[in-house]
């Protein structure tokens, strides 16, 4: 482990885990930071996540997903004996850089980043107004196209006139389920 890295002082590093597995990789390095007393040099391990907002069976649910899957992101000093405690970690694959040098991330990139994991409940906004045409893309009236009739902006909901039988029926659904044509 070249000595180089050191210099760089406390930093943010990406280490590659086996996919899937980012979790278990997060505690037990959490773990090995207590057992072998690494508090000094290995600082804060993060798994990356945002929260979405998904449709099932036309419910709203909020989940979380990994921004980077497969990655584990770890604020420390890299040394001969930290270096060694993150590479020999179970389901560490090893640090992104070049060659055996782990490479820090960039601070504008890791503040960026720890925003996005900050950020409450994902917003959803649709760029429509009273009087567009709108393709629906879930539930039972899929692929159907209307016309808004009304927004519900407060509770993210859209009123859609669905041309069915000849005649026009309003049909309410989620912003989620809609696009603008």
């Amino acid at each position: 482990m070249p000595k180089q890295t050191a210099n760089y002082g406390r930093r943010w590093y990406a280490i590659h885990t086996y996919s899937g597995y980012e979790d278990n990789v997060s505690e037990a390095l959490h773990q090995r930071i207590e057992t072998m007393d690494m508090h000094e040099k290995i600082f804060d391990v993060l798994v990356p996540k945002e929260k979405k907002i998904k449709i099932k069976n036309g419910k709203r649910k909020t989940t979380e997903e990994k921004i980077f899957p497969g990655y584990v992101l770890v604020e420390m000093i890299v040394t001969d004996d930290s270096w060694y405690v993150v590479r020999n970690t179970p389901n560490v694959t090893g640090f992104i850089g070049t060659g055996t040098v782990p490479t820090p991330i960039a601070p504008e990139e890791i503040e960026a980043l720890l925003k996005r994991t900050r950020v409450g409940e994902p917003e959803t906004t649709l760029d429509v107004e009273k009087g567009s045409i709108v393709k629906i893309n879930d539930g039972p009236f899929k692929n159907f196209e209307g016309k808004v009739s009304a927004i519900d902006e407060q509770r993210g909901k859209i009123k859609v006139l669905v041309n069915m039988f000849g005649r026009e029926t309003p049909v309410e659904l989620d912003f989620l389920q809609v696009q603008k044509v």
